[in-house]
């Protein structure tokens, strides 16, 4: 029996502004926190741009769009996931007027994406918050920031709301608590930051995501909003009670992001945790009638599973959420533990818990790829990749036997883009190669992988040639 995906499944891929547009001042734009972060979330940030910085050059979408585009559809992409800068539109975020060119090139864009017949999946705020939002308010500490945010989203929604029916209010909201300045551009340093103060950010961002649903649901109901989270499944090290236990902690502490978003409520173990910090947030009545918007969908990113244990153990290299190292799994690497049947299992979790459609919007694998020669044609021999999202895709469509409702899968970074995390080129996740390194040189050129034919013959098959 030939297995596919759903009828209708969108495929294709997901991007950030911050790590592919360029053009970083380009027509008005301001500067976003992610100008002054050359070192991704592994170093301080600057005073000042840096000429280190490769995300204020990124891979130049931002003049090679429709190129780029062209290659999308190439490949077969039905829909592409990518974010909009935030200091594009309003360049210091506080503004009560717009950027019109800004906003110009975004509709540039849509065109594009139009004339090849791909759904546009906007992610609203994808880690750039306005710098001076961070230096000035130190970001969602600050309450203003709400309004802000809603005077940036109902413009997205009434410039672009019948072009784009998909929308994601914030990317991986629930970072915020391990990457404060990254995810919730507080300027505050980690280490002098109150708890009291980042779970204040919390309850604003969630605020303003409903509000934000509210808002796009009143501009037109048949738009479609959905959080975005980072998906982890957590095992416990061993089958010690209390291993059992700190997994269910840990996962508390990830799930409280969707819960609030799909429930409309904090629940009970999240407001536990706020009486065993001594914190108490202002929480108005207005807040509570506004988290009541709740989410059309789920959306999630999924790279990796971890463990945990109450007795401790060793810690992945790239467990940026905590956690042990699970010592049955390979790693990438970045020391990125790689799990295939995670994703069918959080799936399942997610699936379970909300009733919701899901949505993959990221999953993909960093590496370092080798550009060759094979009968006068550049490509990357990158197999690793290619056995990296079958074995995914795989579990994902297992996830659907299993009576999961999937909306579609982009799989992150299908061109080269400056890693988030270390602000390197050399961390390959695409199915295009762009010829930049981590020292700024190169010419960009594009060239296919060989993983880009494998993809285009799953999409063109709806996921039958998984069993090829």
């Amino acid at each position: 029996m030939t297995r596919t995906f759903p009828e209708g499944f969108l495929w294709g891929g997901a991007v950030a502004a911050n790590q592919y547009e360029g053009g970083y001042d380009a027509d008005g734009k301001g500067l976003s926190i992610q100008d002054v972060m050359p070192k991704g979330i592994i170093a301080p940030p600057t005073d000042e741009p840096t000429a280190d910085n490769l995300k204020l050059e990124g891979i130049d979408f931002y003049h090679r769009y429709a190129d780029d585009i062209a290659l999308f559809a190439e490949l077969g992409f039905t829909v592409f996931r990518f974010s909009i800068a935030w200091s594009r539109i309003f360049p210091n975020g506080d503004e009560e007027t717009p950027n019109e060119a800004g906003l110009a090139f975004y509709d540039r864009v849509l065109d594009e994406l139009e004339k090849h017949g791909i759904e546009p999946l906007v992610t609203i705020s994808h880690y750039e918050t306005p710098l001076h939002l961070a230096r000035t308010y130190d970001g969602w500490v600050d309450r203003r920031m709400i309004g802000f945010y809603e005077r940036y989203a109902r413009t997205l929604f009434e410039r672009y709301g019948d072009r784009v029916k998909y929308w994601l209010t914030f990317n991986e909201i629930n970072s915020v608590l391990h990457a404060p300045l990254l995810s919730g551009g507080i300027w505050t340093p980690k280490a002098q930051l109150a708890e009291s103060d980042l779970y204040q950010a919390v309850h604003h961002e969630l605020v303003a995501s409903a509000s934000a649903t509210r808002i796009a649901h009143e501009v037109d109901p048949e738009l479609k909003v959905g959080c975005m989270v980072i998906a982890m499944p957590i095992y416990p090290l061993t089958p010690d009670p209390r291993d059992v236990l700190k997994v269910l902690e840990a996962d508390h502490a990830n799930l409280a992001f969707s819960d609030v978003h799909v429930r409309g409520e904090y629940p009970g173990y999240f407001l536990r945790t706020l009486r065993d910090k001594g914190i108490e947030l202002d929480i108005t009545d207005d807040d509570r009638e506004v988290l009541g918007n709740t989410v059309d969908f789920v959306s999630f990113s999924y790279y990796m599973s971890l463990c945990e244990s109450a007795s401790g153990g060793e810690v992945g290299e790239g467990n940026i959420m905590g956690g042990v190292r699970n010592p049955t799994l390979p790693e990438s690497e970045w020391g990125w533990q790689i799990d295939p049947i995670g994703l069918r299992v959080v799936l399942n979790q997610f699936w379970d818990r909300w009733h919701k459609p899901l949505f993959i919007v990221e999953n993909g694998l960093g590496a370092r790829d080798e550009l060759v020669e094979i009968d006068g044609v550049k490509t990357v021999e990158d197999d690793y990749r290619i056995a990296y999202l079958h074995d995914h895709l795989v579990q994902a469509r297992e996830a659907v036997d299993d009576g999961v409702e999937l909306w579609g899968y982009t799989w992150w970074g299908p061109i080269d883009v400056v890693s988030a995390s270390t602000a390197q080129l050399s961390k390959r996740y695409g199915f295009i190669y762009v010829d930049r390194n981590d020292d700024g040189s190169g010419t960009l050129d594009r060239y296919r992988k060989k993983s880009f034919g494998y993809y285009s013959q799953v999409i063109a098959t709806n996921g039958a040639s998984l069993d090829a």
